[in-house]
């Protein structure tokens, strides 16, 4: 039987003494840390950048932005070492030292990598953690500003705010999601009917690449600057930091959260906001939460809960004229209208801040519940029927979906102008929205997942096969999903062309082809990274 020559690789290494392995495992830490000190003067308090798992400071620090639950655990393989960079040279020496010792690097900038590959690893690795590389430069006379990759979007937030109530950006709802990551994957929230995705408003960038050299959009290209906007996490260097558009907002925005259940015509409703979501002006992005709560009244004693959640960018009184004419069915009253400014809508949007929240709060990294979870995602192309409705009512009804949920958000207005090959994010015109379907549990470090609510979501997720996407089914990738295929670790393949093409369609191809370009040794990989069409070692 011929073997390949990773299994080989492997099986050669179990056949060696444990405490040899262990011996020879410490002394390249040993090597790398040693290489990091010397690399730069800059080293010389490394408390405060090097920690490895004899540190005081490493695992409060491994485990501050760890989202997932799921990952944390004692069998969860981590980091030999943990970088927080303060500074470029950091950032390059980690990259030198990582390659000349044989790790591979993780990048993290806000943790909430579904799949944890920002901070996991079956093979020796360094976390790059880049939450002290977060200082936000806006120049509001030129409407931009500079954000540094360890930022945070309510960071980023705030920071418009204390300059401008009529400047914001178009990102994503949760404020503790990072910035680098973000925009690295499209990064889209309640302004992408308007303005499109965080991604379609970037303008410059600084990357470290392969060999440590810094890059800015001219020095980088053109080919690399539209691959590192919406080609996902990782894939082609470390990414410092973006230069942003801001983008106009008017000193009075209005939301509304509207809640309707089956009893309220909620199934009618929903079909009909399949119509008008997508179609209605810009100035206006309704999402929906869909979940199923008790109702005792009922005989099977579960009904869902449909949320319509809405940004406005405009007062009261034309949102209302413009929902009666186009959505009455909801029957949107004036008392259901907030007016507030966009700094505040926020907050409220946000939901998971105490009502009256100041917007300091938005610089709180760590505001957000973490949880154990399993999250996939889909786009919608054609309006799902009442029947198709009333099979997702189904399938919500069973217990383990009491910790369910779907958010809906719509495309159409800005999304559907802008040509998918503009940026490597593809999901343009033609798609009315995004689904993004995930389940809750309770999990400890014993027992981190739950098969039986995994198994309920990849249920709802085949369900819904006929209603979304085909050929491919679409997915996002920022929603990272290892269900679709993870690599190999060797040049392009099936397994990278498969989950490659539902992200990113025909976008892929130009994808490797720059990730050949720049980093043809594949030293920047994960599960899911861009793959080259041949590895070139240096």
């Amino acid at each position: 039987m011929n073997m390949p020559k990773r299994s080989l690789l492997a099986f050669a290494f179990v056949l060696l003494p444990s405490s040899l392995l262990a011996t020879s495992a410490q002394n390249s830490t040993d090597d790398l840390v040693q290489c990091l000190t010397n690399r730069t003067e800059n080293f010389t308090g490394l408390i405060r950048v090097i920690h490895t798992p004899q540190d005081p400071t490493y695992t409060p620090i491994y485990e501050l932005l760890l989202q997932e639950l799921r990952f944390m655990t004692n069998s969860t393989p981590k980091p030999q070492v943990i970088v927080t960079a303060l500074k470029e040279s950091h950032i390059e020496a980690t990259i030198y030292c990582s390659k000349k010792h044989g790790f591979q690097i993780r990048i993290r900038s806000g943790g909430h990598d579904f799949e944890g590959s920002s901070y996991i690893s079956e093979v020796p690795f360094v976390v790059l953690d880049l939450f002290r590389f977060h200082s936000i430069d806006i120049d509001v006379e030129t409407a931009t500003a500079w954000v540094h990759s360890g930022a945070t979007l309510g960071q980023l937030y705030y920071e418009i705010s204390q300059k401008s109530r009529t400047l914001a950006f178009p990102a994503g709802y949760w404020s503790t999601v990072g910035v680098g990551g973000h925009l690295a994957g499209g990064g889209y929230g309640a302004l992408l009917r308007k303005y499109g995705l965080a991604a379609d408003n970037v303008i410059d960038a600084i990357v470290i690449d392969v060999n440590g050299t810094i890059l800015n959009r001219s020095s980088m290209g053109e080919d690399l600057f539209w691959a590192i906007r919406g080609g996902g996490h990782g894939n082609f260097g470390v990414i410092v930091s973006w230069k942003v558009k801001l983008v106009a907002v008017p000193e009075t925005v209005t939301v509304f959260k509207v809640n309707r259940t089956l009893e309220q015509n909620a199934t009618a409703l929903v079909h009909r906001w399949q119509y008008v979501a997508p179609n209605i002006h810009e100035d206006l992005t309704m999402t929906l939460r869909i979940s199923s709560v008790d109702s005792p009244q009922l005989n099977r004693n579960r009904t869902m809960l449909i949320g319509f959640e809405s940004l406005f960018l405009g007062g009261a009184d034309r949102l209302l004229v413009l929902m009666n004419a186009s959505f009455p069915e909801l029957g949107l009253t004036r008392e259901d209208c907030l007016e507030m400014s966009w700094i505040e809508s926020v907050l409220v949007l946000a939901d998971i801040f105490p009502n009256g929240s100041s917007p300091a709060i938005l610089l709180n990294r760590t505001a957000a519940p973490k949880q154990y979870t399993k999250q996939k995602a889909d786009y919608v192309e054609e309006p799902i029927s009442v029947r198709g409705l009333k099979g997702i009512w189904e399938v919500f009804y069973e217990i383990e979906a009491e910790a369910g949920g779907m958010n809906w958000t719509p495309c159409g207005g800005r999304m559907s102008e802008i040509f998918e090959s503009e940026i490597a994010y593809p999901h343009r015109a033609g798609n009315i929205f995004l689904i993004y379907e995930a389940v809750y549990w309770n999990g400890n470090q014993t027992h981190p997942v739950s098969p039986r609510h995994v198994r309920w979501v990849r249920k709802l997720h085949r369900y819904l096969t006929p209603y979304v996407s085909k050929n491919p089914r679409s997915a996002y990738a920022n929603y990272r999903d290892y269900d679709l295929g993870t690599n190999n670790f060797t040049p392009i393949d099936n397994q990278s062309v498969s989950w490659g093409i539902q992200y990113f369609k025909n976008n892929f191809n130009r994808l490797v082809q720059v990730k050949t370009k720049v980093d043809p040794g594949n030293f920047f990989q994960n599960e899911q990274s861009i793959p080259p069409s041949k590895v070139t070692r240096s």
